[in-house]
């Protein structure tokens, strides 16, 4: 059975309801199944057999392996709707990173993502991942190589196996809360992977405490305003925070934050709001969206202004949004940590993604 693949498996499928007669079948199996592409396991990722969920034939999700991360993970795909029928096209694609105590299925909350003009791809990132490479691999999470997962593996898999523009013109990485944070590490750690970042309501500035704070609360599942707020206004979620996972040690993730001796060296090493970090967007898009209500957004506003800031004085043009109540936005967003404020900023994003998609020479 070992040698029985996801693709293998699909294939035995599609004979079989070809053999077996209709009358056997019965009417409610003759509906017609939509159909997604296959994926060849490859850079170290195995896709899981049988766990595959679809939505329908632009809307899927496949579950992978890897021995970078513990356990299954998740990887939910928007193809645009003319994907099947213009086998020659290929198209940009875009990275979505999830918040803190959120999942794949948070990107639902954003219909903006389902575009027409690229694929969108929404990999797991833990409930408390911080997309980095954590510093203790020994905790109650096991392995949490989050940023060696979706760089070096899910990246290069999707090219392989999705008709993508394998180019960073035509490759974007956004997020929200803790996945703000990890879209801008992610544009900087690899510059010449994304020419495009956004980072909404992000934990970007890891010299404030408050962001130090949060990431601590994850470690030890101390849940509160950072995953209540975000994660019950998902459509996947139960209205109620269900916790970052199990107790890890403190310094599990980017070890102590105390700037004593140098002991928070690998915090500042990550920190998106460093000089030294945010001089390697030079030719990288970057837009910031924030609001400036409520426990959490009070914080962003104040990180995404001194990242622009930090950024002007750089000379490195972006464009920053800082909504304050919410009322410029939308009528449904209050400026707090809301899908209500986040779908409408991907709604007024994502076009002008398009289009700089749509005008950028491909490689």
């Amino acid at each position: 059975m070992s040698s029985l693949t996801p693709r293998r498996l699909r294939a035995i499928g599609v004979l079989l309801a070809a053999l077996v007669p209709t009358a056997l079948i019965g009417p409610a199996a003759r509906a017609d199944t939509p159909v997604i592409p296959d994926f060849t396991d490859g850079f170290g990722l195995t896709e899981a057999a049988d766990a595959t969920e679809v939505h329908s034939s632009t809307d899927f999700t496949i579950t992978v392996t890897t021995p970078q991360v513990s356990g299954p993970h998740k990887i939910r795909v928007f193809l645009p709707r003319g994907y099947a029928t213009d086998p020659d096209k290929r198209w940009p694609v875009t990275y979505f990173l999830h918040g803190g105590g959120g999942s794949v299925n948070d990107a639902v909350a954003a219909p903006a993502l389902r575009s027409d003009k690229m694929i969108t791809v929404v990999p797991d990132g833990g409930l408390k991942g911080w997309y980095t490479d954590w510093l203790m691999q020994n905790t109650a999470v096991g392995a949490a190589r989050w940023e060696t997962f979706h760089l070096e593996q899910v990246i290069p898999y999707v090219d392989a196996n999705l008709r993508t523009v394998p180019d960073r013109a035509h490759r974007a990485v956004v997020g929200l809360s803790m996945g703000g944070s990890g879209a801008l590490h992610y544009a900087q750690a690899r510059p010449g992977l994304f020419g495009h970042t956004a980072s909404l309501s992000g934990g970007i500035d890891f010299a404030k405490a408050e962001v130090r704070a949060a990431v601590l609360a994850t470690e030890l599942n101390l849940t509160g305003a950072w995953c209540a707020v975000s994660s019950s206004s998902s459509p996947s979620g139960t209205g109620k925070c269900t916790g970052y996972g199990p107790y890890v040690d403190s310094d599990a993730v980017f070890g102590s934050p105390y700037p004593f001796l140098g002991a928070d060296h690998l915090w500042n090493a990550y920190d998106p709001a460093a000089p030294a970090n945010l001089s390697k967007l030079h030719d990288t898009e970057v837009t910031l969206y924030t609001g400036d209500r409520g426990l959490i957004d009070a914080h962003t506003a104040t990180a995404a202004a001194t990242v622009k800031a930090r950024l002007d004085r750089l000379g490195i043009p972006s464009r920053l949004v800082d909504y304050g109540n919410g009322a410029s936005l939308s009528p449904g967003c209050d400026g707090g940590h809301t899908y209500g404020c986040w779908a409408p900023a991907f709604a007024d994003y994502v076009p002008r993604l398009e289009a700089a998609f749509a005008t950028a020479a491909t490689n």
